[in-house]
């Protein structure tokens, strides 16, 4: 009581006389004391991340009518950002270090090649026929494949089939926006090199030997398979002693750190009819539904989330994640800010 009543009585900027006031804007000068409270709240952070749903069903004629409105070379990338209101929509961030953007390819486009700072993922939502040249790197793009597109590499994306291709981008954006460290190059067609990472490191505990030279590539897998990812998750599930949460994590496999630096992402799947608590932890986190159908309550908010729907939940909530189905599994992508907090030594988790 004696600490809540020590932040009662913090002077406000109003009782400062308004010549001091003005004198400080002068010299370009803030006091602190008026402002403590907003910027170290006491117990938990300030948030403007909300929990914020966005339906597939009710966004994707939307996108679809971009491609009739606005052609590729207007366009350069044809996408609809899912921001989050609490950050306010022109932000275009759907989490104070992700943003969020549902892309779409017809056929016969090319989304031209360009290289930038943030880093970002691919998580391909429905279609088939578009790849992503990532360095060179051919990566074809199925349902629920994750492409990872790093910072400072090239990348540019493709369509040979005959339907429409869509995918969920994640970036770092607003981080390295907020850093003032966002631009991008635009650069020449890439031409395909031999090789795919993603069979050179197709088992896990597996990885090439380096006989003769390690690569030393940052990024040696681009491309994760959703069907790969999926068997994993489905062995997880059949041994007895992966009891409660069947959960993999999108990892750099020469390291087994994180893919990404800023971001981390994961696939979860839910048994029939299974209800998960995820404890309350410092970063926000995204959830996107790969296959099935899911309950997401996140403090007060409930969503009933259809598959390739998408939601964001704020940090320090605990989330708890229903599979609506009491017949089959659920399964579902997870994009949060882990690696940066903990690389900022903020990371908490509250259980």
């Amino acid at each position: 009581m004696q600490h809540q009543d020590r932040f009662d009585t913090l002077g406000r900027l109003e009782d400062l006389p308004q010549d001091y006031r003005d004198e400080l804007t002068r010299k370009n000068l803030v006091p602190l004391w008026p402002s403590l409270r907003a910027v170290l709240p006491p117990g938990v952070p300030a948030r403007k991340t909300q929990a914020t749903h966005w339906s597939y069903a009710a966004l994707k004629p939307l996108l679809l009518k971009a491609g009739e409105l606005t052609p590729i070379e207007k366009a350069e990338r044809r996408v609809l950002v899912l921001a989050n209101p609490g950050h306010g929509l022109e932000k275009m961030q759907a989490s104070a270090a992700m943003y969020l953007g549902m892309q779409l390819l017809l056929p016969g486009e090319l989304a031209p090649p360009h290289r930038h700072t943030p880093n970002a993922v691919r998580m391909v939502v429905e279609g088939e026929g578009a790849w992503t040249l990532v360095n060179g790197e051919k990566c074809p793009m199925h349902r629920g494949d994750l492409i990872l597109t790093p910072t400072g590499l090239w990348h540019e994306h493709g369509h040979d089939g005959t339907q429409p291709v869509i995918w969920l981008d994640v970036l770092d954006l607003p981080m390295v926006y907020y850093m003032e460290a966002s631009y991008h190059v635009e650069g020449p067609s890439q031409t395909v090199q031999a090789g795919e990472g993603v069979k050179s490191y197709a088992r896990g505990g597996l990885r090439p030997s380096p006989v003769f030279e390690r690569s030393n590539q940052a990024y040696p897998m681009l491309r994760y398979p959703w069907f790969d990812a999926r068997a994993a998750l489905l062995e997880m599930a059949s041994d007895a002693a992966c009891a409660e949460a069947v959960q993999v994590t999108y990892v750099q496999p020469e390291t087994g750190a994180d893919a990404e630096n800023i971001l981390g992402f994961y696939a979860l799947m839910l048994r029939p009819g299974q209800t998960l608590r995820l404890p309350a932890r410092s970063p926000a986190q995204v959830f996107h539904v790969i296959e099935g159908r899911v309950q997401a309550n996140v403090g007060d908010s409930s969503f009933v989330l259809e598959e390739a729907d998408t939601c964001c939940a704020p940090g320090y909530e605990a989330v708890t994640l229903t599979n609506c189905q009491s017949d089959q599994a659920s399964f579902v992508f997870i994009a949060d800010e882990s690696p940066l907090h903990r690389k900022l030594g903020v990371f908490e988790n509250r259980g």
